[in-house]
């Protein structure tokens, strides 16, 4: 299937690692352009010559801080500049601080909400004029904790799943503008965020990290983690031409975790 995606551009929040690195890989093997954004130029400098080598679309990255407003201006800016246009946006973020409500002070809650809600909500609002000149689609990755909250992450289950209620307002809200936008939940995706949770668990339970991972694959029903292609594949698809008609909806990508309807 032809996903119509060549020559499409794309800007992809938190792209370094993990889930933001595996969208932009497959974005740029279906043709798209690609501007990659993240902290630490190193890595950067580094995921744009793998995808170079792809010999899909142009790719290209700028260094940003998405907690800072003039960074995320910036970076809207430069990526019009780069490509001509902006029709693609996938919004995401490092997870928040792990830990009971108990254990939050005010700064660490101010952090979560500049990280993981107002970015998503300036980012949005940046690259909202070039999405209307044709229509465009919008992706916000946030966390099966949508559906379930997830202990120890009171940060995580709380801006979440304010991330659902924006995306599910601004359908009804751009639908006009033939923008369509949808929320994914990622569940226990092998990345290094997993990973570090993993390591969180297992020090409170006083368990090897190996112990706590085969617990946390015994609760899934396929048995296993994610790979980050694997969720990959469906933000590619709501991005693509071939999703003409899906705007305000929610999907886990967690193995069948969740158990709720």
């Amino acid at each position: 299937m032809d996903l119509g995606l060549r020559n499409k551009n794309a800007l992809i929040i938190a792209s370094s690692q993990g889930l933001g690195k595996a969208v932009a890989t497959l974005l740029v093997k279906e043709g798209a352009n690609v501007m990659l954004s993240g902290r630490d130029e190193s890595k950067l400098k580094t995921v744009q010559r793998e995808l170079e080598e792809l010999a899909g679309g142009k790719v290209a990255y700028c260094v940003t801080d998405i907690t800072k407003n003039s960074e995320i201006v910036n970076l809207v800016n430069r990526t019009n500049a780069e490509f001509g246009g902006i029709e693609l946006l996938v919004n995401n973020a490092g997870g928040p601080k792990a830990g009971a409500f108990s254990e939050m002070s005010d700064d660490d809650w101010q952090h979560s909400f500049e990280l993981n809600l107002l970015s998503y909500i300036r980012i949005i609002r940046e690259t909202l004029p070039f999405l209307q000149k044709q229509g465009g689609k919008i992706v916000n990755i946030a966390s099966s904790s949508i559906k379930e909250p997830i202990p120890g992450l009171i940060l995580s289950n709380t801006f979440r799943t304010a991330i659902v209620g924006l995306s599910k307002t601004l359908a009804t809200e751009l639908a006009s503008d033939n923008i369509l936008i949808n929320t994914v939940g990622p569940g226990r995706i092998a990345t290094d965020r997993v990973a570090h949770l993993d390591q969180i668990n297992a020090d409170k339970q006083g368990v090897s990290v190996k112990e706590m991972e085969a617990k946390m694959k015994a609760a899934i029903p396929l048995g296993r983690y994610g790979e980050p292609e694997e969720f990959a594949n469906l933000v590619t698809f709501l991005l693509s031409e071939a999703n003409s008609y899906l705007t305000g909806q929610t999907y886990l990508v967690d193995g069948g975790s969740i158990k709720s309807i």
